[in-house]
């Protein structure tokens, strides 16, 4: 079962204020839901960010793509990953299909400026880049971290640091000084006060590499959390983190004191579940990044609208496929026949804008993660691996390998059938933490919820039209930066 397109009210008069908000999307790399102090982290300070979610609508029942790429293809497009053909972060299968129509598209026929800033890791191709998927201004590093590099297209400048990084800027390599989430923020702030002045409206999206491995903070930033048995990588996550929250601090003084926040959108999110932190506090959830588990498919949700969103905790299930809806409503901005027929998320300015305590029309939903990381061109051979269906209340998870193991397996491979997975069933609602699977004492729940599965899995198949591919034999960005740069 998919999720059913809700139709957008075209009628932004409902909000007092210009049709046409500016807004700044943050979002951070590996940070988890824990990874916050006002989430009770007991060692990482976040004052900023800590600010900024309680001046916000908070989702706390948010869910998102296991990893980055699928991710940032369902912010993008208001569909599944799976939809857009990003299956995986590598090997080509982190490329946005083309087909697909982005929400940076359509506020930019609707006469927004765009730009991205930091990290994109939705195809390092030409005809992939984010200046031809919507963005008029881009300030990106290649693959999906600075330095990286994989067969194929995906792949950053050689030998590129987090301090000083080589950026591409418009289609030009440029040598930065500083460190790199500075660097993204500096960039995006010096962009938007060029757009505050030309009196035109914006989308912003600071997309930061940090606090994504290698661990590699500042040292004052790292200093910071020395001493208290965290661990080396664990003190540059958190540092790295500390950075994060004072940029996140200056671009907002930035927009107060252009004038801008009344009328500016400012959502912050993380992008899947957390990963050095996690061992120090994962806010009672099970697991973390690169599973189905809650601990891997969570994240903060922040929205802030001064004037026009009263902060308060907002439990309806929400999903990373919900933003570009959501966006496209606030902003009045009209969606092209391909956008509207691929969005599958739902407008959350019902909630946006409900006063505090007020009741809101939620229907409940389905969703679907898959953790897409199957062995093989064939995509069958991970058909029930690390993948989950969840609704309000249950969430059924095939963890592993996803199949019956032991004499169950081999039985069915003797007989020429596919093993079936072995199914777990958690009770969202008296445990969060999934730390008892009741697959056995709700069987009907099982079937109903696994059935759906089959469905969608049937549905999003020929939809993976990046399976398989063969990449280039050399990185895009490497072959662009040896004929720009001569290296």
């Amino acid at each position: 079962m998919r999720c059913l397109p809700w139709l957008f009210l075209s009628c932004v008069c409902l909000l007092a204020g210009p049709t046409q908000p500016n807004v700044l999307f943050i979002l951070t790399d590996d940070q988890g839901y824990g990874d916050l102090s006002a989430h009770g982290n007991p060692v990482l300070k976040t004052p900023n960010l800590d600010r900024l979610r309680a001046e916000s609508v908070r989702f706390v029942d948010f869910q998102v793509s296991p990893t980055c790429a699928p991710t940032r293809s369902a912010l993008l497009t208001g569909r599944h990953e799976f939809k857009n053909g990003v299956t995986h972060t590598i090997l080509e299968r982190e490329r946005l299909a083309l087909g697909s129509a982005t929400l940076a598209e359509q506020l930019q026929k609707a006469g927004y400026r765009t730009g991205i800033f930091g990290k994109w890791h939705l195809g390092d191709e030409a005809q992939y880049q984010p200046n031809r998927r919507g963005f008029d201004e881009v300030f990106i590093h290649g693959a999906g971290g600075i330095g990286q590099s994989y067969p194929g297209s995906c792949g950053d400048v050689p030998k590129n640091s987090y301090y000083g990084p080589t950026i591409l800027h418009n289609g030009k390599f440029v040598k930065t000084a500083g460190y790199c989430t500075d660097e993204f923020f500096a960039q995006a702030t010096r962009w938007i006060e060029g757009e505050a002045a030309a009196k035109r409206p914006f989308l912003a999206w600071v997309a930061t590499n940090a606090p994504h491995a290698p661990y590699n903070a500042k040292p004052e930033d790292a200093a910071l959390y020395e001493g208290k048995g965290l661990g080396k990588d664990t003190e540059n996550f958190f540092g790295m983190l500390h950075n994060i929250d004072q940029n996140v601090g200056r671009i907002l003084a930035k927009i107060e004191a252009l004038g801008l926040a009344q009328d500016t959108l400012v959502v912050f999110m993380n992008d899947n579940g957390g990963t050095a932190g996690t061992k120090v506090f994962n806010a009672g959830m099970r697991a973390q990044k690169g599973t189905p588990y809650m601990g891997g498919i969570r994240a903060m949700s922040f929205w802030r609208l001064p004037g026009r969103f009263q902060p308060s905790d907002v439990k309806a299930l929400a999903a990373h496929i919900d933003v570009a809806p959501t966006i496209l409503e606030l902003t009045g901005t009209p969606a092209s026949a391909t956008m509207q027929a691929q969005m599958e998320g739902r407008s959350l300015l019902p909630l946006l804008t409900a006063k505090v305590g007020q009741q809101v029309a939620w229907p409940d939903r389905t969703l679907f993660t898959h953790v897409g990381r199957w062995n093989g061109a064939d995509p069958e051979v991970g058909h029930y691996a690390q993948t989950s269906v969840r609704t309000t209340r249950w969430h059924l998870v095939a963890a592993g390998n996803g199949q019956a193991a032991g004499k169950g397996k081999a039985k069915a491979a003797a007989q020429g059938e596919p093993a079936k997975p072995t199914w777990q069933l958690f009770d969202l609602s008296t445990d969060y933490g999934e730390t008892t699977d009741i697959a056995a004492q709700h069987p009907e729940v099982v079937v109903e919820l696994a059935a759906k599965h089959e469905a969608w899995w049937k549905e999003v198949r020929p939809m993976m039209v990046n399976e398989g591919v063969k990449g280039p034999a050399e990185n895009p960005f490497k072959v662009m930066y040896r004929e720009q740069m001569g290296k």
